[in-house]
């Protein structure tokens, strides 16, 4: 958490303004401050700041669950793993809070911030990203993913399927939440083993991917913990976070089990192994 729709909440956000966020684009770099030195996993507070001084911010994107900043001549990745959240506020008028881990202040008076209180987020400064995207696998959403490859892809590994969704080198940005729904949604078993998959659940289960995908997005994510507000996805859930509860399409009582040590949330009845 975040995963996909939260993270392309955010990126849309910094790049053209919505929900009450600031577009940071055409704005030039006044000044960076690194507050914890392990944020940074690739340059030191001194290279950040000679690297990004006088640049300016063409575009922010998303890739997998990566946070894209493309600055002149240099791209900021911004991972924000269990905590982070990047806000943009006056620089001048707004307190500073006490979990910020990277400050960008722009010459126009606003601040960019990586707030991340438990540590676990990244960031990489490079004008090479792909040695840091390189490893992902494709986007869920990119039309270039057809069903005949997705199946291909399934059957080419010999995995339960959630953990295999969850791997970021064969599918990017998928989470514990948007799995649990895609597989409910495509009513296959969360240990169903990907090789034995058929082409026709191949192509349902990438339906229902970018079915939860889209809606998720739509409802600027889900807002389920302290850490990302806004978003009001987590009211449509089919499984997530519904164990004991009747299921959404028989009325089964939706079960809760570990799987490569996360919690997985089915229907036993809609989702038979």
């Amino acid at each position: 958490m975040p995963e996909l729709p939260e993270v392309e909440t955010i990126a849309r956000g910094l790049h053209c303004g919505r929900n009450g966020v600031c577009p940071i684009v055409g704005k030039q770099v006044e000044h960076t401050r690194l507050l914890w030195s392990r944020t940074l996993a690739n340059a030191s507070a001194r290279q950040l700041q000679q690297r990004l001084a006088g640049q300016t911010v063409q575009s922010v994107g998303r890739r997998g669950k990566f946070v894209v900043i493309t600055f002149t001549s240099h791209t900021l990745l911004v991972h924000l793993r269990m905590s982070g959240d990047l806000r943009v506020e006056p620089s001048a008028s707004t307190q500073p809070l006490k979990h910020d881990r990277l400050r960008i202040d722009f010459n126009d008076g606003t601040r960019l911030a990586f707030h991340d209180p438990r540590k676990f987020g990244r960031a990489w400064l490079t004008d090479r990203p792909q040695e840091v995207l390189g490893t992902l696998g494709p986007e869920p959403l990119d039309g270039q993913l057809t069903p005949a490859r997705f199946h291909r892809m399934l059957t080419a590994r010999e995995r339960q399927l959630k953990p295999l969704l969850l791997d970021q080198t064969f599918l990017a940005g998928l989470g514990n939440i948007y799995t649990d729904e895609a597989l409910h949604l495509a009513r296959l078993h969360p240990l169903q083993n990907s090789k034995e998959i058929t082409s026709q659940q191949a192509a349902d289960l990438l339906k229902a991917i970018r079915s939860v995908l889209r809606q998720g997005i739509r409802r600027n994510g889900a807002s389920i913990d302290w850490v990302y507000r806004g978003g009001d996805f987590q009211n449509q859930f089919r499984a997530y976070q519904r164990n004991g509860q009747p299921c959404p399409v028989c009325g089964a009582t939706i079960q809760r089990i570990l799987v490569g040590q996360r919690g997985t949330h089915f229907c036993p009845h809609c989702q038979q192994l």
